[in-house]
């Protein structure tokens, strides 16, 4: 590992972005089964701006390195692991540890990033690649020819949704503000804007008859009224709660008020269906298949921006040691895309 040294930024608790520490030391040993990744890209998403401020659902105890998914290079082994590792260019789901120059993980945990794909590109579609991919293929079984929602379409999650969805044949009506909908419409998505006074309304006009699934990271009233633009048979997924990020009190109430309404909802007799998605609620199906399922997913969402179904959208690209400018540069909304820090 030469003279390769270790940076990482840590969350010391809850403060302003410029409160995030950088933390040196010495890159770690691989250990038997696992291996060290030379980070070239992790990205900034809402659980970060969720966890600074002690909002997000199962964050870990501060202090702690933020970081939800990352893509480098395989620097060094440990016992057990194929060699053949050594310098290949991988992508991994970390949840936390991810703004770090190096990272240890479970071989068994990195996905290989096809030839063809910068760090920065294929970084924007880890975290957000997988939940969409899964949302609208795993829950909302979407098929050809039928209308979706998407709430906050150009978002991280969103701007990906809306693309593998059309890749899908699918009609698509995205929420946005005003400044994105030309950027939208350029897609095929038909832009709605999420400030005006009566969104539900605007929707109806667009899908009479109600829509196929409502994508929904809103939360709070905004869920109640997707559930209301569901077609019969349709399937309203919630996977977030953006409108309560600057709340205060318990950071597990809102979540678990969306899933309460979710399991009413489904007991009632109208064909209709609501899910809250988690990424991780898979690994109860068991380690394995949950890691197998994952590559799959990712690995169909790297081939879908490989062949130009999808763009990975940078909205811009900051050095490690700027995290703190790179997550106020997220939390301010002004951008389109991911932002993504290099070591």
């Amino acid at each position: 590992m030469g003279d390769e040294r270790l940076l990482q930024v840590v969350l010391p608790g809850v403060v302003a972005p410029e409160g995030l520490e950088l933390r040196y030391g010495t890159v770690p040993a691989a250990g038997r089964g696992r291996i060290v990744i030379a980070v070239e890209a992790t990205g900034v998403s809402f659980a970060e701006q969720q966890m600074r401020r002690g909002r997000y659902y199962d964050q870990p105890p501060f202090p702690f390195v933020p970081g939800y998914d990352l893509v480098g290079r395989v620097l060094s082994v440990g016992e057990g692991v194929d060699p053949g590792l050594l310098g290949q260019r991988v992508a991994a789901l970390v949840k936390v540890g991810g703004w770090a120059s190096h990272v240890v993980l479970d071989a068994a945990d990195a996905v290989p990033v096809p030839d063809g794909l910068t760090p920065a590109e294929a970084e924007t579609v880890v975290l957000n690649g997988i939940t969409a991919w899964q949302m609208l293929h795993r829950r909302a079984r979407v098929r050809a020819g039928q209308t979706v929602l998407v709430h906050g379409a150009s978002g991280g999650v969103g701007s990906v949704l809306v693309q593998l969805a059309r890749a899908a044949g699918v009609r698509v009506i995205g929420t946005a503000s005003a400044r994105h909908h030309d950027a939208l419409r350029q897609l095929g998505v038909e832009p709605v804007d999420y400030r005006a006074d009566d969104v539900p309304a605007l929707v109806r006009e667009l899908a009479p008859s109600g829509v196929h699934a409502v994508f929904d990271h809103v939360g709070g009233r905004s869920v109640i009224d997707s559930w209301r633009l569901l077609a019969p048979g349709g399937t309203l997924i919630a996977y977030g709660s953006a409108s309560t990020r600057d709340d205060t009190g318990s950071k597990q109430w809102p979540v678990l008020k969306i899933v309460a309404r979710t399991w009413l909802w489904n007991a009632l007799p109208n064909g209709r269906r609501a899910h809250f998605y988690n990424i991780w609620a898979g690994k109860g199906l068991g380690k394995d298949r949950f890691r197998a399922r994952l590559r799959s997913d990712l690995s169909e969402v790297f081939g879908a921006v490989g062949r130009g179904e999808v763009t990975a959208r940078v909205a811009a690209e900051l050095p490690l040691d700027r995290a703190a400018e790179a997550l106020r540069l997220a939390e301010s909304g002004t951008v389109g895309g991911k932002i993504v820090l290099t070591p």
